[in-house]
């Protein structure tokens, strides 16, 4: 009877080791396939040190993370900023005022397009430089300043020599933002950025009848231009994307920043449906002859008769448009446009 009890005893006891075992064993096959799983990602992590992108040029190897960078280009600022990304250097006098980066002593001034000191470029010695928009035309001598940095050029064409602007506009935003995203790695945030703009870009197509007629206007100075239909600075572009029946059209219009001279009488004679305005001067704080858009607006006698003053169909893109024409810009500019047009 004891021998039995003793065999049994001997017994759990070989169980439970072989139970400890099992269990040592599955532990240590665990843990090497953690750390297996670590290694591959650092590994990945480590091998994806650049990018390929497709810029103004062409498809161009952009370091990933890249310290040490230069954007002169408006359409990217709110983006960098959003995403916390650190400049060395920028256009501060075509910026937004309220940018994180005018305010930032440590962030170097290069000046505005007119005159850029383009050597403070060269002084903070860039792995990557973002050229765009106003400063397009300084691409070659950035490159030749630069030989050791990458320079992109997310630019892409609105103006009046252009077939498709508004197809340029929606790509060339899209595409930035795809672009900046897998440079910086920020790829989940700019697909959100993407699907945002493309949803208010559609509530804006859905909200306009196809019928009313449209007249886009640019105050700078407490003068009113005329915006043309089809080309240029924010809203000519839009009538290709939207279908905007255009309140006036003239020939040998141009996409002057400053709006083509035109009568104020000539657009009020227009009467059109609705009114939307870029007011210029609200985005550039130095300018001493600076009248609020709206001002302007509610002050000319000749358009008070017009349908669109009557009605109060009247749309502000955002104040800061004007040095800003990021996507963020383009979102928030959209959604205002939805938010009238499906009001009436």
């Amino acid at each position: 009877m004891k021998k039995s009890k003793l065999l049994i005893i001997i017994s759990i006891v070989a169980v439970f080791a072989l139970m400890v075992t099992a269990c040592s064993n599955s532990s240590n096959v665990a843990d090497e396939q953690t750390d297996s799983e670590q290694a591959s990602k650092e590994q990945a992590s480590e091998e994806l040190t650049t990018v390929e992108i497709t810029d103004a040029h062409g498809t161009i190897t952009v370091p990933v993370s890249p310290k040490n960078v230069v954007s002169l280009d408006n359409r990217t600022f709110e983006t960098l900023a959003d995403w916390g990304i650190d400049l060395a250097a920028v256009p501060k006098g075509v910026m937004p005022a309220d940018s994180p980066y005018v305010a930032d002593e440590l962030v170097l001034d290069i000046g505005n397009h007119r005159e850029p000191n383009l050597e403070i470029i060269a002084s903070v010695e860039p792995e990557l430089v973002i050229v765009g928009q106003r400063f397009s035309r300084f691409y070659e001598d950035i490159k030749a300043l630069v030989p050791n940095a990458v320079v992109i050029d997310l630019n892409f064409d609105v103006s009046e020599t252009a077939e498709t602007p508004g197809e340029n506009l929606v790509n060339g935003l899209k595409n930035s933002t795809i672009a900046l995203g897998k440079i910086f790695n920020k790829n989940e945030e700019a697909e959100k950025l993407v699907a945002e703009f493309d949803g208010a870009m559609e509530k804006a197509k859905s909200a306009y009848n196809g019928t009313d007629r449209i007249m886009s206007v640019i105050v700078s100075g407490g003068n009113i231009g005329f915006s043309a239909p089809g080309s240029g600075r924010v809203w000519g572009p839009l009538y290709e994307i939207f279908g905007w029946v255009p309140a006036l059209d003239i020939d040998s219009a141009t996409s002057d920043h400053q709006g083509d001279e035109i009568s104020v009488e000539a657009i009020a004679q227009s009467n059109p449906d609705w009114i939307f305005v870029l007011d210029r001067d609200a985005a550039v704080s130095s300018t001493s002859d600076a009248v609020p858009a709206q001002d302007v607006i509610d002050n000319s006698p000749a358009l008070q008769n017009t349908k669109a003053v009557i009605e109060g169909n009247i749309v502000y893109a955002p104040a800061d448009t004007y040095t800003n024409e990021s996507i963020q810009t383009f979102i928030e500019l959209f959604e205002s446009l939805a938010k009238a047009l499906s009001s009436k």
